[in-house]
């Protein structure tokens, strides 16, 4: 038999084996939109439990000025 539907993705942490952290700018970067927003996890493909921490982890890097709230103006 065949499965229907989609294979499951890994959590892009669990393959890396790394954890979300606040001082890696880059890492979080690849997880927030052009505009600063926060990627859901369907999108991102993130486990539920490192979607929990790289929120905390960009909310964190946001508070203290390594990522901007929002994005400078669009031209």
């Amino acid at each position: 038999m065949y499965k229907r539907g989609k294979s499951k993705r890994l959590c892009w942490f669990e393959q890396n084996s790394v954890e979300p952290d606040y001082k890696d700018e880059k890492m979080l970067q690849n997880f927030i939109t052009e505009r600063g927003k926060i990627l859901p996890r369907r999108i991102s493909g993130v486990c539920s439990k490192h979607q929990k921490a790289l929120a905390r982890a960009i909310k964190r890097a946001r508070f203290l000025a390594i990522l901007p709230f929002v994005a400078e103006n669009l031209k």
